[in-house]
């Protein structure tokens, strides 16, 4: 399928800032906004819903392949539909965050993940996740890896989670976060790593107006050397 729009892809770590800076992209661009992670949310809470056991992999999968998950919306306040059904903030629970970070690690269901999410970019987008320019969009048109140090994303999600009352320790987030990155780099079906074409940015010390504008430049002179290459 010939696409007019460009993909652009934006991994990294949890954390890192690639969801409020791909909300931020997207906007500007004028482009679909697509939050592969709560994509797998999503399937999360149809696990917990559905009380499969975590050893039943074929049952999650099979709940991932029926599974009927939409995202609609600015950019700013994308909503998440599951079979109709606007799961939007319960997707964000502590306990479907730990279960999503369980079942994104089984084969099947990133496999069935990864095709819903190329028909939902097929025709151009910004995509967020861990594996977008590695394995879902490996032609995208960008490809930026976000990273910062666990430290400095452990003090961003608790003070997101926070924000939604969650009652959680520093320690505790820290500690998740260093799970998460474990079995995220170390998974044998869709690793996190960077791509070898992607543009890596360390946002420890940036604040999110100095990344987004050092990703926009990188976008300017991408579709500059794009057009230029096309010209006559």
């Amino acid at each position: 399928m010939r696409r007019n729009l460009p993909i652009i892809a934006i991994d990294g770590p949890s954390g890192a800032g690639k969801s409020t800076l791909g909300r931020m992209i997207a906007r500007a661009l004028g482009l679909l906004y697509i939050d592969t992670g709560a994509m797998y949310r999503a399937i999360a809470l149809a696990v917990l819903r559905s009380r499969a056991k975590f050893t039943d992999t074929a049952a999650i999968a099979e709940l991932a392949r029926r599974a009927r998950i939409e995202l609609s919306g600015d950019p700013s306040s994308l909503r998440v539909m599951l079979d109709g059904e606007d799961v939007s903030d319960e997707i964000h629970s502590e306990q479907v965050s730990h279960v999503a970070s369980l079942i994104s690690a089984i084969p099947e269901v990133r496999r069935e993940m990864v095709k819903q999410q190329r028909e939902l970019g097929a025709r151009g987008g910004v995509l967020v996740g861990r594996d977008i320019g590695t394995v879902v969009f490996p032609d995208a048109d960008v490809k930026f890896f976000l990273t910062a140090t666990p430290e400095e994303r452990a003090q961003r999600r608790y003070e997101e989670d926070r924000a939604r009352a969650q009652d959680l320790t520093f320690d505790d987030v820290l500690r998740e976060i260093n799970i998460r990155d474990e079995r995220d780099s170390t998974r044998a079906d869709s690793p996190l790593r960077i791509a070898d074409d992607a543009v890596v940015i360390d946002t420890t010390e940036l604040s999110i107006d100095e990344v987004f504008e050092r990703m926009m430049k990188v976008i300017r002179e991408k579709r500059a050397a794009g057009e230029s290459q096309s010209a006559p």
